[in-house]
C-alpha cells in the first residue's frame, strides 16, 4: 500500500479475528513504533503485546478495576470480554523521564505518534486495527497492576488482528474548516 493512499484512507476497523500480526508482520510493527518523533531520544514508551492468555489477564485487571471502582454488575461482567474484542492487544504506555528540555505532554505526544506508527503499519501489511482508551486507560487499578508510576500514562489500547467486514471509506472533510493560513 502506497503511504499516501494510507494515510489518507485511514479508519479504525473494530471488527477484528485471527489471524494476528506474527513473524516479521508483528516485527515491522514494533519498529514503526520506535521510529516515532522522539525528542532528545529518551524513548519514553513502553509497550505490553497481549495475546492468548495475555488477553485474559488483562480482562481480569479491567475486571478487578470495575470492582474497586464500584460499577454496575454489567460492566464487571463484560470487564474480561472487552480485551478479547480481537486476537492482539498491544497496551501503549508512556513511561514520564524528568528531563529540563522534554516535558511530559511531549513524552506522551511522542507515545501516541508511536501508537499511530503502529496502527499505520499494520494497516500497510494488510491487518486491522483500532485505538481504544476508554476509564480503563485511565483508571488508577489498571496503572497499578501495570506496574505504572504516578506520571506514566496508559496513551491506548491498540487492538489488532484482521478485519472480518467490508472497509468503508469515511467521508471526506473540508480542510478549510480546520486549517488556516498566515502569509
Amino acid at each position: 500500500m502506497q503511504a499516501l493512499d494510507l494515510l489518507l484512507n485511514r479508519s479504525s476497523q473494530p471488527r477484528l479475528q485471527n489471524p494476528a500480526p506474527e513473524g516479521q508482520a508483528l516485527e515491522n510493527i514494533m519498529q514503526a513504533a520506535l521510529r516515532a518523533p522522539d525528542h532528545a531520544a529518551l524513548t519514553p514508551w513502553k509497550f505490553i503485546v497481549c495475546q492468548g492468555n495475555g488477553l485474559t489477564r488483562l480482562g481480569e485487571i479491567y475486571q478487578q478495576a470495575a470492582i474497586k471502582a464500584g460499577k454496575p454488575e454489567k460492566d464487571i461482567e463484560r470487564a474480561p470480554q472487552l480485551p478479547v474484542r480481537a486476537p492482539m492487544v498491544i497496551v501503549a504506555i508512556s513511561k514520564y523521564q524528568d528531563h529540563e528540555k522534554v516535558p511530559w505532554v511531549e513524552q506522551v505526544a511522542s507515545t501516541s505518534c508511536a501508537v499511530n506508527n503502529m496502527q499505520m503499519a499494520a494497516l500497510a501489511q494488510g491487518f486491522g486495527g483500532v485505538w481504544r482508551t476508554g476509564w480503563y486507560a485511565q483508571d488508577e487499578q489498571v496503572k497499578h497492576a501495570l506496574n505504572l508510576s504516578e506520571k506514566d500514562e496508559i496513551v491506548g489500547f491498540l487492538y489488532l488482528g484482521t478485519t472480518c467486514t467490508e472497509v468503508m471509506p469515511k467521508p471526506a472533510k473540508n480542510s478549510a474548516d480546520y486549517f488556516e493560513f498566515w502569509q
